[in-house]
């Protein structure tokens, strides 16, 4: 990993760390065709309590989104446009890069990644 991707994970870091401090909010979560790999991270922007995402955005890679210092950059970019307060960002990878109804038919699992096929996104826990 560079160093330049290493110091804006480092500023994603100890935003999330200082935990919730008001709205705007951004939400970063990331997704990957298996727990390792994240080749797609989703941004939100969440303006007040119980609000659905104002704004959302979201980038691909083949490789690992969480090292990737241009969109880690350009990720930081789009909270400082929304002047955001606080992120709120999962430890780890929670599912599928694809989307269901989208890249897939609604109510089946991706045929492409097969690592996510009943297993809780959330626990690891298998569930079939």
């Amino acid at each position: 990993m560079s160093l330049k991707a290493e110091r804006n994970k480092k500023k994603i870091a100890n935003k999330v760390r200082k935990g919730f401090r008001g709205y705007p909010a951004a939400t970063i979560a990331y997704y990957g065709p298996t727990n390792k790999k994240a080749t797609k991270v989703a941004v939100g922007i969440v303006v007040k309590e119980n609000a659905v995402p104002a704004q959302m955005k979201t980038w691909v890679s083949t490789e690992d989104v969480r090292n990737d210092s241009l969109i880690l950059e350009e990720i930081l970019g789009f909270i400082a446009d929304y002047s955001v307060k606080s992120i709120a960002m999962t430890d780890a990878i929670i599912g599928c890069p694809h989307q269901e109804g989208i890249d897939y038919p609604d109510g089946e699992e991706c045929q492409e990644c097969t690592f996510w096929k009943g297993l809780d996104r959330w626990t690891g826990e298998r569930i079939h």
